[in-house]
C-alpha cells in the first residue's frame, strides 16, 4: 500500500502545475487524473490491480504551448522516473538507428539514478564520517598505543609505554577534524588514490554490427571484469571530499537492492513522453526516403505501449503500467493517420490551445520560473537590480504575439528570443560599463526602441528570430 499523504490529489497536482504553466486547463486536469490513478491502482484490490492499465494521453497542439513542460513537471511532482524521446529519431527494426526499446532502457537508467540518489542521502552521514577519517589519515596518520612486556619476566603484569605521544596525536587529529568540518582546510592539497575504470577499447571492435545500447552494455560488462587501477592524484581537500564521498557512498549502497527497487519504480510510476509523434503518423508515399519506416516505427511502438517485457542491463522490465504521454503539432498529419491499433492505445485526447497575448503577459509575470525572474537572477549575480514596468511586459507580450502571427507561431519560445534581443546589450555591458549596485528599469519606451527594427522589418525578424 502506498502512503496516501505522499500522493497529491488531482486538484493539488493542477495547483502545482499552475505555478509553472499558464492556461491549458484541460491538459492539466487529464494528467492530474492519470497521476492520481497511479496511487489508486496500487491501493486497489490485489486481485484486479494488475488488470488496471493506465489511460495513455495524446496531446495535440502547436510547438511552444507547454506539452513537454506539463509532462516534465508532472514527473517532478510525482518524483517518478521520466524520459523524453522524439519519435522521429526511431527507425524500424532492421534500419540503422535507434530502436524503440531504447526509450524503456533510458527510463530504467533514470529510475536507477533516482533510487541511487535517494540511497545516497540515507548513507550520507556515515559516508561523510568515513571521508573525514580518510582525509585525517592522510594529514595526520594515527598512532596506536603500544604495550611492552619487560624482558625476562612472565609473571609480572604488562607495562604500558607512556601515552603522551598517542594522546597528543589524538588531540591533534580532533583539532584538524574540527577545522575540516568548518572548511578551513579546503584549499590545502593532498594526495589521494582514485580508482580508475579499466579502458576496454571495445568501441574499436564493435563497428556497425551493434546498436548503441548493446555496445554500452558490453563495454560495462568487460569493464567490470577487468581489475580497477588506482591512480594517485594531488587535489585540494574540497575536491578530495567530493571524490572520496562518491567512492564511500558507493561502498555503503547495495546495488542489487537499488536495481530491484529501480525496476519496480519504473514499472509502476515511470512516465515516457514521446514527442513529435505526428512525424511518424503521415502516410507518405511508400518507398520514398524516410517515409519507408514510419509505419514500421508505429508497429514497433505498439507492443511497448500495449505492454511487453524489455531486457535492460539492470534486469527485465514489463511496460504494462508505464504511463505514455505522446505529443505532436499535427499540422500536416492527423491523429487518425496513425495505425488504428496505436490510436487505441492513447484513449485520452487533449487539445492544447494556442497562446494569446494575455497568456504571454501572464507567462512573463506569474510562473515561479518566469523569464523576467530568470533575467533578474542573472543580473543579481553581478549585484545589479533589474525591474520591469507593467507596460513594458505588455509591450513584450504584444511584440512576441505579433511576430508569431507574422512569421511562424513557435508559442512561448518566442518570448525567449524577444527578451534576449531586448536585454543582450545590458548583459554585454555588465560589469565593464555598468558596474555593481546599478539599477535598470525596463520601460515601454525602451522596449519600443530596442525592438522597433524587428517589428517593422519582417526580413530581419526572420533572420534574427
Amino acid at each position: 500500500m502506498l502512503d496516501k499523504e505522499k500522493y497529491l490529489t488531482p486538484r493539488e497536482i493542477v495547483s502545482e502545475l499552475d505555478k509553472y504553466i499558464i492556461g491549458q486547463d484541460d491538459a492539466k486536469r487529464n494528467v492530474a487524473i492519470a497521476l492520481r490513478n497511479r496511487w489508486r491502482r496500487m491501493n486497489a484490490d490485489p486481485e484486479i490491480r494488475s488488470e488496471i492499465i493506465p489511460n495513455n494521453i495524446l496531446m495535440i497542439g502547436a510547438t511552444g504551448v507547454g506539452k513537454t513542460e506539463i509532462a516534465r513537471r508532472l514527473a517532478r511532482i510525482a518524483d517518478a522516473p521520466f524520459t523524453k524521446v522524439e519519435a522521429s529519431k526511431f527507425t524500424e527494426v532492421g534500419y540503422v538507428g535507434r530502436d524503440v526499446e531504447s526509450m524503456v532502457r533510458d527510463l530504467v537508467e533514470q529510475s536507477v539514478n533516482l533510487v541511487k540518489a535517494q540511497k545516497k542521502e540515507e548513507v550520507m552521514d556515515k559516508a561523510t564520517s568515513a571521508v573525514e577519517d580518510l582525509i585525517l589519515d592522510i594529514l595526520i596518520p594515527p598512532m596506536k598505543p603500544k604495550t611492552l612486556r619487560p624482558p625476562h619476566t612472565i609473571d609480572k603484569p604488562q607495562e604500558e609505554l607512556p601515552k603522551d605521544d598517542y594522546e597528543l596525536n589524538e588531540k591533534t587529529r580532533e583539532k584538524f577534524r574540527e577545522k575540516l568540518q568548518r572548511g578551513e582546510l579546503d584549499n590545502r592539497k593532498v594526495e589521494i588514490n582514485v580508482k580508475q575504470p579499466a579502458n576496454t577499447g571495445i568501441g574499436m571492435i564493435g563497428g556497425g554490427m551493434m546498436d548503441e545500447s548493446s555496445m554500452i552494455n558490453l563495454q560495462e560488462m568487460i569493464g567490470n571484469m577487468m581489475p580497477k587501477r588506482n591512480k594517485k592524484r594531488k587535489v585540494t581537500i574540497e575536491e578530495a571530499r567530493k571524490i572520496l564521498l562518491e567512492e564511500e557512498s558507493a561502498k555503503l549502497i547495495d546495488m542489487d537492492e537499488v536495481k530491484e527497487e529501480a525496476i519496480r519504480k519504473a514499472e509502476n510510476t515511470g512516465i515516457i513522453f514521446i514527442d513529435e509523434i505526428d512525424k511518424i503518423a503521415g502516410a507518405g508515399k511508400k518507398g520514398s526516403g524516410p517515409d519507408v519506416s514510419r509505419e514500421g516505427v508505429q508497429r514497433d511502438l505498439l507492443p511497448i505501449v500495449e505492454g511487453s517485457t524489455v531486457n535492460t542491463k539492470y534486469g527485465v522490465i514489463t511496460t504494462d503500467h508505464i504511463l505514455f504521454v505522446a505529443a505532436g503539432a499535427f499540422h500536416v498529419a492527423k491523429p487518425s493517420d496513425m495505425i488504428p491499433e496505436l490510436q487505441g492505445r492513447f484513449p485520452i485526447r487533449v487539445e492544447l490551445n494556442n497562446l494569446t497575448k494575455e497568456d504571454f503577459c501572464l507567462i512573463l509575470k506569474a510562473p515561479k520560473n518566469a523569464l523576467t525572474k530568470q533575467y533578474q537572477a542573472l543580473f543579481q549575480s553581478e549585484d545589479i537590480e533589474v525591474n520591469f514596468t507593467d507596460e513594458s511586459l505588455e509591450k513584450i507580450a504584444e511584440t512576441s504575439f505579433h511576430i508569431n502571427e507574422e512569421i511562424e507561431n513557435i508559442g512561448a519560445r518566442r518570448l525567449h528570443t524577444v527578451m534576449s534581443k531586448l536585454l543582450n546589450d545590458f548583459l554585454f555591458d555588465v560589469p565593464d560599463v555598468i558596474g555593481p549596485n546599478a539599477k535598470i528599469m525596463v520601460t515601454k519606451e525602451m522596449v519600443d526602441e530596442k525592438l522597433a527594427d524587428l517589428v517593422t522589418n519582417k526580413d530581419l525578424s526572420r533572420y534574427i528570430l
